[in-house]
């Protein structure tokens, strides 16, 4: 056996067009023998971007979720293309934050609906 001479092969990907939104998505092998499609060009703090939803560059270029908490402050994830997609709707990354901002809603309508006009005596419970 010798001595390569040529860099590491790397997994095939490629780009492939949203059929959402007509953007450009990174087509990845995954660890898991799949394939995810990540928006590309971006590589926010792993930090900042929920623990189930930050994806690692492998050397080999395949991409492996890290769920690892908390990732080092330096770490750069790749994100799934669908959170960054204008024309999906935002997966539920918080059950209890949409739960709240639902019930935040509930209260705003609440507020900003006219106070109902008062009933006239003739229509009061004890009226007789």
């Amino acid at each position: 056996m010798g001595v390569l001479d040529e860099r590491p092969r790397r997994l095939g990907s490629g780009r492939n067009r949203c059929p959402y939104c007509g953007l450009m998505q990174d087509r990845v092998a995954t660890l898991e023998h799949g394939w995810v499609l990540l928006e590309p060009d971006m590589r926010p703090l792993a930090h900042t971007v929920p623990a189930e939803h930050r994806w690692i560059e492998l050397s080999d270029g395949r991409v492996t979720v890290y769920g690892v908490c908390p990732p080092d402050q330096f770490q750069r994830c790749r994100i799934e293309h669908c959170l960054a997609c204008p024309q999906q709707a935002l997966p539920d990354l918080w059950p209890w934050l949409t739960s709240l901002r639902a019930e935040n809603a509930r209260q705003a309508e609440r507020l900003s609906d006219p106070e109902p006009p008062p009933l006239p005596p003739e229509e009061w419970p004890d009226a007789g």
